[in-house]
């Protein structure tokens, strides 16, 4: 299975009584998401699930690619690794599956896949992790397939 994290862009700082799941990305957020969405357009498979956080900069994120997504409170920021896994299958599904979060839970399923110590890594904002699960002499492993910032792309 292939499980590709793509953090959401550069978003607004909140303002008055703006709330966190309110922000929008800035023009460079908007940069951003572009350039990579561009790169994963190209990349990835048809057939591949989208889901994506309902905070707005997410939603922006994710809507940079053009594809159907499935947009989900239980990807909000605060959400666990173990809930980000279990909505995208791993390792079983079919199908490749791209989770647009945040930042620390993004981390978090990186360092658990890989048995990063600390449990925790940093995503740079507008990069994506692309893991993938398979099995090798009889044992389950993690292999990164790609780390990518959107600068790069």
């Amino acid at each position: 299975m292939d499980l590709i994290l793509w953090r959401h862009a550069e978003a607004q700082e909140p303002e008055g009584v703006m709330t966190d799941l309110e922000r929008s990305l800035t023009r460079r957020g908007e940069k951003q998401a572009a350039r990579m969405a561009a790169w994963l357009d190209r990349q990835l498979p048809d057939g591949t699930r989208i889901l994506s956080s309902s905070a707005r900069r997410t939603d922006e994120t994710a809507r940079a690619l053009g594809r159907r997504y499935k947009s989900l409170d239980e990807l909000r920021p605060g959400a666990s690794a173990d809930q980000v896994l279990q909505l995208a299958g791993w390792p079983l599904s079919k199908a490749p599956v791209l989770v647009v979060g945040h930042q620390p839970t993004l981390g978090q399923v990186a360092a658990q896949l890989l048995g990063l110590p600390g449990g925790e890594c940093a995503i740079k904002k507008g990069a994506i992790w692309w893991l993938r699960s398979r099995e090798r002499d009889g044992a389950d492993q993690t292999v990164v397939v790609a780390v990518l910032t959107a600068e790069l792309t």
